[in-house]
């Protein structure tokens, strides 16, 4: 290969490109910066391959490289060409999820993050760049969440800019994952354990040297006790705290003032430092102070990072639960063994008592009890017949049965509950931006002192006493503590409420329940189980009960809305077809079936298509639900239907009360019945017949009022108040439109679970206060005194990394909740 320095500066007639080897035509003037040198190009492709390479760091493809290839394929790196295997569909196919025609979302993981800072980046990075849609990164599990436009950017192209600047990108792979934390953990703990003997060899050398300076020590012995130390010292400097320098040099790279900038800038100044001084035979050494600080701080990583991998064991629990194989029947009813990828809906599947349902379906044979706790928090297994859901992870516990798979991959409900988990520790709370941008301009604003305390005192001060002090003040000062006060805490009370049954899908979520000051309520399927029955048929006109049912049944056939599903499961099979379907969320649905237009819904809705007035019934009691079926012509048929409250509905609401929270109760059904649930509950305030805009108008009421309200719903109808409550928490079995508005949700469907909530949420506040409080307040205070030479380097040392464990450690409180 011809060496880069016999390659003129600019391309001429007569130069070779750089990249293929091929003339460089006259009169172009394609070229790529390579190792510091402008290097002609031939053309626009082989200019931005080499800026690729360049970019991913891979330049040593051109040092190493002995021959100039004409092939194409070997013009590439081969760290580049697997790249570009990820932009194949049928590669694509097993992590990739299309949100729409042009829109796709993937889960990668991330090798290379060590800190906060390393989120910042890789995020600020990923997001600028032009076709990204989102990009988040899961500090606690290393895993992201990308979306991105295929039109304008290749998937590709993203991983190879997360490589430009130091990191490694791929699909998330939980076996993968589990091997990269065991090999984080061994790193760190070897990591830890070379700075632990380190500075325990120089601690105990270092006491002989400072009792010498207090003492006399002859000068021979005083200069070999240092040579020990510098030797001692060498491993933990150059070993231990590399991934500071890695950081630090990340961080300059791209421009930016990440914490680990002072902390490396300290360890080195102090090194070097202290060589010269061992090498010229006089001054003052810190290598004591060194192998500490380095030691103390990795204590305090080592700690985080075992709460980020528990924190992350929770979501890979969840990616574990399904099966790698299923047992699938075909059309002869025989038996075979199927990887779970090669499911599809539609698809019937033998589980046995004992065995992982390995997708989303519906019962179609047998019945058994299965065990949910691992998704919903519930101990005890629940049991499951004919026609009902299953949740793929769950597990059959009695009796064979047999399924109908209907949701597979990413639509399911365990992907989802990932993904949701995913979000809310990625987004980061009101509190955490806040100390992101404090710990920012702190690290900027501390240099900037560092000099200033240099200038000062060395002007009235000899050099070695400026430095020191300089040197204190660069360590005591380290913004670890503020950048880590929040993340920790999160993380911890996350993982914590997710084994309690509540899964937090939005970062600002526990943070928000911590200051609300009312709970709104709806009724159907939140104090109640949601689950009513067609208690009774009234009809009129001749109509008859079957023919009402099923005309009810019809309009509302794939409705969501609990009273819709027991319309039609009261029905049967015989259900005629409706067209023209219109929902008019809070009062009903209207649709045409058999040339008829029909309406069902509140009565008044319903008489308004005859335009009848809606009379009230004799019959009418406060404990049901009554729901009218109407034609242009007037009333045809009252369905009453009934429906039970939540065994410990009165003791949460309850407990929220004595709590100091207010109560409230708001729902689109009848009014009287509305009042005697809130009677039964144990609620003083109660609304009913409300429409969605209603319940809207009532939360913007008191919100102008200056109240924090949680609402926490299930319904279709709910989605638009939980969308603008401050903080939303749907139930378990509540729709899909309900959970993806809502900021919580309640597996367990357990209200208890909710005071718990409340529970960790004040506390998660109150201890993230206490980490803000401590962190601000320990360097107002050491600040003056490292600049007023009252603190050395080692005491600096101890206090710094004092504070950072102290941060952690309160932050640990909260994973015995």
């Amino acid at each position: 290969m011809q060496a880069a320095a016999d390659f003129p500066a600019s391309p001429s007639a007569t130069a070779l490109c750089f990249h293929c080897g091929l003339p460089v035509p006259a009169g172009t003037h394609y070229a790529a910066v390579i190792d510091g040198r402008r290097q002609p190009m031939c053309c626009p492709g082989c200019e931005a391959v080499a800026e690729a390479i360049v970019a991913a760091g891979l330049t040593d493809f051109y040092r190493h490289r002995t021959v100039s290839s004409r092939r194409a394929e070997e013009l590439v790196p081969e760290q580049l060409r697997g790249l570009a295997l990820y932009d194949r569909p049928d590669v694509q196919k097993s992590f990739v999820r299309a949100e729409s025609e042009h829109c796709r979302e993937a889960a990668l993981m991330l090798e290379g993050i060590v800190c906060a800072a390393c989120v910042w980046l890789n995020e600020r990075h990923v997001g600028r760049l032009p076709g990204v849609l989102e990009f988040r990164v899961n500090y606690s599990t290393h895993r992201a969440r990308l979306r991105w436009d295929e039109r304008q950017i290749k998937l590709s192209d993203i991983l190879a800019a997360i490589a430009a600047i130091g990191y490694i990108a791929h699909p998330f792979d939980p076996n993968r994952q589990e091997a990269l934390q065991k090999r984080e953990r061994a790193v760190a703990l070897r990591r830890l354990a070379v700075a632990g003997l380190g500075s325990m060899q120089v601690m105990m050398l270092a006491v002989g040297l400072y009792v010498g300076d207090h003492q006399g020590m002859e000068d021979w012995i005083r200069e070999f006790l240092r040579w020990i130390c510098l030797i001692l010292t060498v491993p933990v400097v150059t070993y231990s705290a590399q991934s500071f320098y890695r950081a630090a040099w990340r961080d300059l790279r791209r421009r930016q003032l990440g914490m680990d900038v002072p902390v490396a800038l300290a360890i080195l100044a102090a090194f070097a430092a202290s060589v010269w001084y061992t090498w010229k035979g006089g001054g003052e050494v810190y290598y004591d102070s060194v192998t500490m600080f380095v030691f103390f701080l990795l204590t305090g990583r080592f700690l985080e990072m075992t709460t980020r991998h528990r924190a992350a064991q929770i979501s890979e629990a969840l990616v574990r639960m399904l099966p790698a194989t299923a047992t699938r029947l075909n059309a002869a009813d025989a038996e075979e063994i199927v990887a779970i990828a090669e499911l599809a809906p539609g698809d019937r599947v033998l589980v046995r008592p004992g065995e992982t349902i390995p997708a989303d379906g519906r019962v179609i044979e047998g019945a058994s009890g299965v065990d949910e706790s691992l998704l919903t928090g519930e101990s005890l297994p629940v049991p499951r017949q004919l026609g009902e859901a299953l949740i793929g992870g769950a597990v059959n516990v009695d009796s064979p049965l047999v399924i109908q798979v209907e949701k597979v991959g990413a639509d399911t409900v365990l992907s989802a509950i990932s993904r949701l988990l995913d979000r809310a520790q990625s987004e980061k709370p009101r509190l955490a931006l806040l100390a992101d941008r404090i710990a920012g301009g702190f690290v900027a604003v501390l240099l900037v002192v560092a000099a200033v305390v240099l200038a000062a005192w060395w002007s009235r001060s000899d050099f070695d006493t400026a430095f020191r002090v300089t040197l204190s003040v660069l360590v005591v000062t380290c913004p670890c503590a503020l950048s880590l006060a929040t993340p920790t805490a999160i993380v911890a009370a996350t993982g914590a409420l997710t084994r309690l049954g509540v899964l937090t899908t939005r970062g600002h979520a526990l943070e928000t329940l911590a200051r609300t000051t009312h709970v709104v309520f709806d009724k159907t399927g939140t104090l109640t189980f949601g689950r009513p029955q067609v208690a009774a048929v009234a009809t009129a006109g001749g109509l008859e009960t079957r023919r009402g049912l099923a005309l009810a049944a019809a309009l509302e056939r794939g409705s969501e809305h609990p009273v819709g599903r027991a319309l039609a499961e009261a029905a049967g099979e015989s259900i005629p077809l409706a067209t023209d379907l219109r929902n008019t969320p809070g009062s009903g649905v209207e649709g045409w079936i058999e040339g008829r237009r029909y309406r069902i819904g509140r009565p008044e809705f319903a008489a308004a298509l005859g335009a009848a007035a809606a009379f009230e019934r004799d019959d009418f009691d406060a404990a049901s639900t009554w729901v009218a079926l109407g034609d242009e012509t007037g009333l045809l048929a009252w369905f009453r239907l009934t429906d039970a409250l939540r065994p410990d509905a009165a003791a949460a609401v309850a407990a929220l009360r004595e709590r100091g929270l207010t109560v409230e109760l708001l729902s689109g059904d009848r009014p009287d019945t509305v009042a005697h649930i809130a009677h039964e509950a144990g609620i003083a305030t109660a609304v009913g017949g409300m429409s969605p805009q209603d319940k809207l108008e009532r939360l913007r009421e008191l919100r102008r009022q200056g109240a924090v309200v949680a609402m926490v719903g299930d319904g279709v109808n709910d989605a638009p108040v939980l969308a603008a409550a401050p903080v939303s928490l749907a139930m378990g079995s509540g729709t899909q439109l309900a959970h993806a508005s809502a900021d919580m949700i309640l597996l367990s469907e357990r209200l208890e679970h909710l005071v718990g909530g409340v529970d960790m949420a004040r506390r998660t506040l109150a201890i993230t206060r206490e980490n803000f409080a401590w962190a601000i307040g320990y360097n107002l205070v050491a600040l003056p005194l490292a600049a007023g030479g009252w603190l050395t380097p080692w005491m600096s040392a101890i206090g710094m990394s004092f504070s950072s464990l102290l941060v952690v450690v309160n932050a640990l409180r909260l994973r015995r909740f």
